[in-house]
């Protein structure tokens, strides 16, 4: 047996490690287990696992910023603030609180990526929806997880998979609203449609909207300022065509370190409650990704799809684009996203197929709990609540709420 195969081997195992999680063995570890097995065994010289780790240095920054900026609105009660004033908004309407919640996780996943949508949002939601009494939570709960993928390219920043299919290749705002925006909406739209529809019998009990919304303490100002400045410098490197990730950093690090200083808060217990995992899991996973392509597999890909993609580019849009949905769900988005980010920079493909591919990317992973780092999350959040739901359930129910949304965002596309 040749090296490719232990490459394969090794990355197969990693990944579903990642996901499977036996043991409850945390993802960063078998991330950063599979990268070593790789040095050890001589499958990639050090060179170009740290050649695979720097090429992902845009996304930990782009990851860095929005962790310290949600943790800081989380902790100064920015996201329970909404939540309480969306259940006092519905007046005993589930309906209406259906609509507020989903309007909020738009809100966050487009000016805050889908991760903070799944880590942030969904406690809030939890805590709110105990406090109304709700009987039947798992709707609202839902949303969050199923919002957090529908909306997440609608900006560059909606989502680090955009950051890895484009690399520094990210295109202009204006150009990305042109290309992304009826297709992003009639995701959501779509998305909002069918989980509504699949929810409905849960949702014709009354809620008890008469809760107390304490008021919004300086640090959750502090924290929501940051969010929109942080929202706006982003708008304007997107403007200019700059990466991402170092305006991200600054914006997060800078509010972060501001509500500490005001609030003469220990940032010590503070940086304690940061998934700083998520860093290792992704750099372990560039150095699985960089190990594959040296097998030639990318290339291949690449070449292949290249010469179906100037032969018949709507049919390889349409066949790429359903791929890598459903196939973000075998491997989770994450991996999929490098490997597909990988094969689209090494060729001068069309635009369309490579708007299909980022749609497939971001919209595929609705279908499974296996599907993105943020369903992952949004799983753990739930289950830290008390709730639960079982990878069956949420299939079943992802086959209904995704491929339309995804059949109806490629076909947004081409307008």
């Amino acid at each position: 047996m040749n090296n490719e195969f232990f490459i394969y081997f090794i990355a197969l195992v990693t990944i579903g490690g990642v996901i499977i999680r036996p043991y409850k063995i945390q993802e960063a570890v078998w991330a950063v287990a599979g990268a070593l097995l790789l040095l050890v065994f001589g499958l990639i010289s050090l060179q170009d696992a740290w050649t695979g780790i720097g090429k992902g240095l845009d996304v930990y920054l782009f990851l860095i910023g929005m962790m310290t900026l949600a943790e800081s609105a989380r902790r100064e009660g920015l996201f329970d603030w909404l939540a309480c004033h969306a259940i006092r908004f519905s007046k005993g309407s589930s309906f209406r609180l259906f609509v507020l919640i989903y309007l909020v996780g738009l809100m966050v996943t487009t000016f805050m990526s889908n991760d903070a949508t799944a880590v942030v949002l969904t406690p809030a939601v939890a805590v709110a929806v105990r406090r109304a009494k709700v009987k039947n939570a798992l709707p609202y709960l839902l949303i969050c997880a199923f919002i957090a993928n529908a909306a997440s390219f609608i900006l560059p920043i909606s989502n680090p998979a955009n950051l890895v299919i484009y690399g520094k290749e990210m295109p202009p705002l204006g150009v990305w609203f042109s290309n992304y925006l009826l297709p992003s909406m009639i995701s959501v739209v779509l998305t909002f449609l069918m989980l509504f529809l699949t929810q409905k019998k849960l949702l014709r009990e009354s809620i008890n909207s008469d809760i107390e919304a304490e008021p919004l303490q300086p640090g959750g100002k502090m924290a929501l300022a940051g969010i929109v400045v942080t929202t706006l410098v982003l708008l304007s490197a997107s403007l200019m065509n700059w990466d991402l990730g170092l305006p991200t950093a600054i914006a997060g690090l800078s509010t972060t370190i501001l509500v500490l200083i005001a609030g003469r808060k220990n940032p010590v217990a503070f940086a304690r409650h940061i998934s700083w995992s998520v860093i290792p899991l992704v750099a372990g996973l560039f150095v699985l990704v960089e190990a594959v392509q040296q097998t030639g597999i990318i290339d291949s890909l690449s070449q292949k799809l290249a010469d179906e993609a100037h032969h018949a580019t709507e049919t390889t849009s349409w066949l790429a684009g359903l791929a890598v949905a459903f196939g973000s769900n075998l491997i989770n988005n994450l991996p999929a996203g490098l490997i597909a980010g990988s094969t689209v920079s090494a060729i001068h493909l069309p635009e369309a197929v490579r708007s299909a591919i980022l749609v497939g990317i971001d919209l595929g992973p609705n279908l499974s709990i296996t599907g993105s780092l943020a369903t992952i999350l949004w799983l753990k959040e739930l289950r830290k609540n008390g709730y639960d739901m079982s990878g069956w359930a949420f299939l079943k129910l992802g086959m209904v709420v995704m491929i339309p949304a995804l059949i109806g965002a490629l076909l947004a596309l081409r307008f």
